[in-house]
């Protein structure tokens, strides 16, 4: 399994529009079906709980984790190279909704 881990801030007031086109059923996920290869997106949000540590910045609820699924990373790879217009084109039309966009990582399930 190979799986890509993206953090977002999102700029208020764009949370739902934000859920809808990351989450599960949206836009990034229809894209990404195109593939055989792909096994799924999930989406999270940070909670707004008190943060254990007092000196901790407190979540704000608009920090979200996207964790995106393949079957290998060639499969990624092959995706990416077939589809990357389309994938710039959802990439410029959802800019707006975010304050921060920072890929964490590209993760190797370990046997």
């Amino acid at each position: 399994m190979y799986v890509i881990v993206w953090h977002f801030q999102v700029s208020s007031g764009r949370e739902r529009a934000f859920e809808d086109a990351y989450g599960p059923g949206g836009d990034w996920a229809r894209l990404f079906e195109r593939s055989n290869e792909f096994q799924g997106t999930e989406l999270l949000r940070a909670t707004v709980d008190e943060p254990l540590d007092e000196e901790a910045a407190k979540p704000s609820g608009r920090d979200y984790l996207t964790i995106d699924r393949w079957t290998s990373r060639g499969a990624y790879a092959a995706f990416s190279e077939r589809f990357s217009a389309e994938y710039e084109v959802l990439d410029e039309r959802f800019l707006e909704l975010c304050d921060i966009e920072e890929c964490l990582g590209h993760f190797e399930t370990v046997a």
